[in-house]
C-alpha cells in the first residue's frame, strides 16, 4: 500500500521530504503553513501565560479574603510549577504518538477548568487541586507547542523556539491591566472565572487547527556553525547519553541561578533601600520596582526569539557561552551597583534579557543533537530541569537569612552562570561535536 505524502511548495525538499500523510490525504503545503502552525502556537502559548506570570495579582486578595498565609497561598504555585514541568515528558510522548492536536485540546480544557476551579475554591487543599489541573494543562499546550515548533523549523529552530517561548514570556503583558481592573471592580473570582474560560476557549479552538510536521525531518541548518545529527534518538536512548545529562545540568544551573538572583527582586529592592523611588527614563517616570518588573515582562519576552535567530547564525554553544556569562556579570554589577535607582532598572533589565534564552537554547540544542522524530519528548525531558531548579530557589532566602545579606545569594548565582558559560564551551561543545559526527558515519 503506497503511503500519501505530504510536501510544501516552495520548501527544501532535504527539510520536507515527501514522507507525511494529512488525514489520508494529499496536502500541497505553502511555506506560509509552517509560519502559521508557528503563529497557532505562539498565541496559545500566549493565553496559557497568565497561570504563571498572572498568578502574583491574585495572591494579596485570596489571603485578604480567607485569611490564609501568603505562603499557604503560595504552596499552589509551587504545584503548578512541578505539574507544569515534570510531566511535559510524557505530554511530549503523546505528542509524538497522536500529533499535536488532541493533547493541545486536552490542555486547554484543563487551563481553562484550573481557572474556572479557583475561583471557586474556599479551602487550600481545592486551591492545591486546582494548581494541579492547571499546571498539567498549561505543560500540555507548553511542551506541544515547542515540541511542533522544532519539528517544523529544523532549519531555524533557535528563532522558532524561542518565537514560541516568547509567547509565554511575554503573553501575559496584554492581559495584566484588564485581569488587575476585574480583580478591583469584580473580585478575583470573576476575574479567574472569565479569563479561564476565555483562555481556554482561544486553545481549544486554535488546537484543532495544529497539525503534524512532516515524518523524518532531516537537518537542515543553514549555517555551518550549527550542528545537527543524523538520526532520531528515542527517548530510553537520550536517558542513557551523558549528553542529555551535561545540559540538564547546566539547565539547571542557569535557572536555579537567575531564579535566586531574581525570585526575590522585591525584597532586595526593598533592602537596598530603592522600592518606591521614582526613576525617569526617557521621560517615563515609575517607581524602581515597578518599572525593573515591567522591564522584566518585555525583555523576558524578547529575549528568547533574539538569542535564538543569534544561535541559529553562529551555534548554540557560542551562544551560551555568550548570555551565561552576560548573565553572570549582570548579576554581580546588580549587587555592586543596585543602590542607584536607575542602575537598578537597567541591570535589571540585562539580568532578566540574560537569562529567558534558556527556554528557546536549550530545546533547539536537544533537538539538533537528538532528531525531529522525539522532538517533542525530548525537549520536554529536558524542560523538568525548570521543575527541579524551582526547588532551589527557597535556599536563596535561607541563605539570605543565614548570611545577614543578600552577597552570599548574588555571588552563588552570578558563580553559577559562570560555570555554565564554561561548560557550554569546554564541555558540552566537544561532545556534541563527537557525538554528532558519530551520528553522521552511522547514517
Amino acid at each position: 500500500m503506497t503511503r500519501p505524502t505530504t510536501t510544501i511548495a516552495g520548501s527544501n525538499p532535504a527539510i520536507y521530504p515527501p514522507s507525511d500523510s494529512t488525514h489520508g490525504v494529499t496536502a500541497q503545503r505553502s511555506e506560509a503553513y509552517r509560519w502559521g502552525q508557528l503563529l497557532i502556537g505562539i498565541v496559545c502559548m500566549a493565553m496559557i501565560a497568565n497561570l504563571q506570570y498572572g498568578w502574583t495579582l491574585f495572591v494579596n486578595p485570596i489571603a485578604e479574603k480567607h485569611g490564609w498565609s501568603r505562603a499557604a497561598i503560595q504552596v499552589a504555585f509551587t504545584i503548578f510549577v512541578l505539574t507544569e514541568t515534570w510531566l511535559v515528558p510524557i505530554e511530549g510522548y503523546l505528542v509524538d504518538r497522536f500529533g499535536p492536536r488532541p493533547v493541545v485540546l486536552v490542555g486547554g480544557v484543563l487551563c481553562g477548568l484550573g481557572w474556572v476551579l479557583n475561583s471557586f475554591a474556599a479551602s487550600l487543599p481545592m486551591l492545591y487541586f486546582a494548581a494541579a489541573v492547571g499546571g498539567i494543562g498549561a505543560g500540555a499546550v507548553y511542551g506541544t507547542c515547542v515540541g511542533n515548533a522544532l519539528k517544523w523549523f529544523p532549519d531555524r529552530r533557535g528563532l522558532a523556539a524561542g518565537m514560541t517561548a516568547a509567547g509565554f514570556g511575554a503573553g501575559s503583558a496584554l492581559t495584566i491591566i484588564p485581569i488587575s481592573v476585574m480583580i478591583k471592580t469584580s473580585g478575583y473570582e470573576s476575574a479567574f472565572l472569565y479569563f479561564g474560560i476565555g483562555q481556554g476557549i482561544i486553545v481549544f479552538a486554535l488546537a484543532w487547527l495544529l497539525t503534524r510536521a512532516p515524518d523524518h525531518v532531516k537537518a537542515a541548518s543553514s549555517s555551518r556553525n550549527v550542528q545537527q545529527s543524523q538520526r532520531d534518538y528515542a527517548p530510553s536512548e537520550v536517558l542513557r547519553s551523558p549528553i542529555f545529562w551535561v545540559m540538564y545540568a547546566m539547565f539547571v544551573m542557569v535557572a536555579a541561578g537567575g531564579l535566586m538572583a531574581t525570585a526575590q527582586l522585591a525584597p532586595i529592592a526593598q533592602d537596598f533601600k530603592i522600592m518606591d523611588v521614582p526613576v525617569n527614563i526617557m521621560g517615563l517616570v515609575l517607581p524602581a520596582l515597578t518599572f525593573a518588573l515591567a522591564i522584566d515582562r518585555v525583555l523576558n519576552g524578547l529575549t528568547r526569539p533574539f538569542f535564538g535567530w543569534v544561535s541559529d547564525k553562529i551555534g548554540r554553544e557560542q551562544t551560551m557561552f555568550i548570555a551565561f556569562a552576560l548573565e553572570a556579570v549582570g548579576i554581580l554589577a546588580l549587587y555592586h551597583y543596585g543602590q542607584n535607582p536607575i542602575l537598578f532598572v537597567l541591570l535589571t533589565g540585562m539580568v532578566f534579557f540574560a537569562w529567558g534564552e534558556i527556554y528557546s537554547l536549550f530545546p533547539s540544542t536537544c533537538a539538533d543533537t537528538f532528531g525531529s522524530k522525539y522532538a517533542a519528548s525530548n525537549a520536554g525531558m529536558l524542560y523538568t530541569a525548570k521543575g527541579t531548579a524551582s526547588l532551589l530557589v527557597p535556599l536563596s532566602s535561607v541563605l539570605a537569612a543565614s548570611t545577614g545579606s543578600w552577597h552570599a545569594v548574588f555571588i552563588v548565582a552570578s558563580a553559577v552562570n559562570a560555570a555554565a558559560a564554561l561548560m557550554a564551551w569546554f564541555v558540552l561543545r566537544p561532545m556534541r561535536r563527537k557525538h554528532i559526527e558519530k551520528s553522521r558515519l552511522a547514517s
